[in-house]
């Protein structure tokens, strides 16, 4: 379940701090200090610090809590491009399987939360809840009607490495603006791979997949080569990133 509120508010803040270097290999992740820090209560932060365990991000510390892990641009990239493989091969099994009509109600639903995200015009706390929830759906869907158990564990043990989950949010370069031309360029892609479900075209729908993973490791190194980090008003879904 995707965090929302606070929460969500805390974890897009931590990732932010961990990718830009301001929590860096080994640094302590203790509540008391990151809620003062953040202006917020113990209990989102120790539901984001857990989150960021899950994604790969944070590991237990000796004598209990958690410390910031280390991590690799390249093991990033990596986990980012086998994602996009896995979930290539989920898309083409969806739509060569034939997308049921419980399953189109979930992907349209999906978008129109995005839709509905997008159109207010500005990448506030609100609109990056919404859409990081309508992501994490969208992909979830189509994992899991694909219908094949040691892929949708393939798929959650990748999303378990540093920054390779389709709901992670990291700094993007750029104005207000270009970010959230960025991100209605993603959700278009999504528009195109339900469609592509929907028609049973199995290898266009594995391609648009890929693609769409292929852009995230793009935006990485487009973040990278711009050292720009402006925190929440600067995020944008890292999955979802284009150059």
């Amino acid at each position: 379940m995707p965090l929302t509120g606070q929460a969500a508010r805390a974890l897009i803040e931590l990732r932010a701090r961990i990718f830009t270097g301001r929590l860096r290999a080994g640094d302590r992740l203790a509540e008391i200090p990151l809620a003062e820090a953040l202006g917020m209560s113990r209990t989102p932060i120790r539901l984001a610090l857990s989150a960021l365990q899950s994604e790969g991000l944070a590991v237990p510390a000796p004598g209990g809590g958690f410390a910031v892990r280390a991590f690799t641009v390249r093991e990033v990239d990596d986990a980012v491009a086998l994602r996009g493989q896995l979930e290539g091969m989920a898309a083409r099994l969806v739509a060569e399987h034939g997308v049921s009509r419980g399953l189109s109600r979930r992907l349209h639903e999906a978008l129109d939360q995005g839709d509905a995200a997008l159109a207010r015009g500005v990448l506030d706390e609100e609109a990056l809840d919404a859409y990081g929830a309508m992501n994490t759906a969208l992909h979830a869907a189509i994992a899991e009607a694909a219908g094949n158990a040691p892929l949708s564990r393939a798929i959650a043990a990748v999303e378990a490495l540093p920054f390779a989950s389709a709901s992670a949010l990291v700094p993007s370069p750029g104005s207000a603006p270009q970010r959230h031309r960025l991100l209605t360029f993603a959700h278009q892609q999504h528009h195109l791979l339900v469609e592509a479900l929907e028609a049973g075209q199995g290898t266009r729908a594995e391609a648009l997949a890929r693609e769409h993973a292929d852009n995230a490791r793009r935006n990485l190194r487009l973040i990278l080569d711009s050292g720009e980090a402006e925190g929440l008003a600067a995020l944008i879904t890292f999955s979802d990133a284009v150059a």
